[in-house]
């Protein structure tokens, strides 16, 4: 078993399984391969980073949303309203 920083010793790991497609997997594989670590490894540091993203992101949308409620200059708000668009619908 390996442990880094962010999991500590005293937390007893949970068995998880998931299914992955085929291409996924090898991807998966192919990076574990080529940092000498395991997959289950790959997974954990993908997860991980895939969760901090989201919260990134998340909190990135609140601040644009705070902004927007403190602003008074018309061409910022414009602005601001067209990142929380680009943010909740896309390109």
């Amino acid at each position: 078993m390996v442990y880094n920083c962010t999991m500590s010793t005293t937390e007893k790991p949970v068995r998880q399984s998931v299914s992955l497609p085929p291409r996924l997997a090898r991807r998966v594989r192919t990076i574990a391969k080529s940092q000498q670590t395991s997959t289950n490894r790959v997974l954990v540091e993908l997860i991980e980073t895939g969760i901090e993203s989201k919260e990134a992101e998340k909190n990135k949308f609140f601040e644009l949303a705070d902004k927007l409620s403190t602003s008074s200059d018309p061409v910022e708000r414009k602005r601001i309203k067209e990142a929380l668009a680009r943010m909740t619908f896309g390109e």
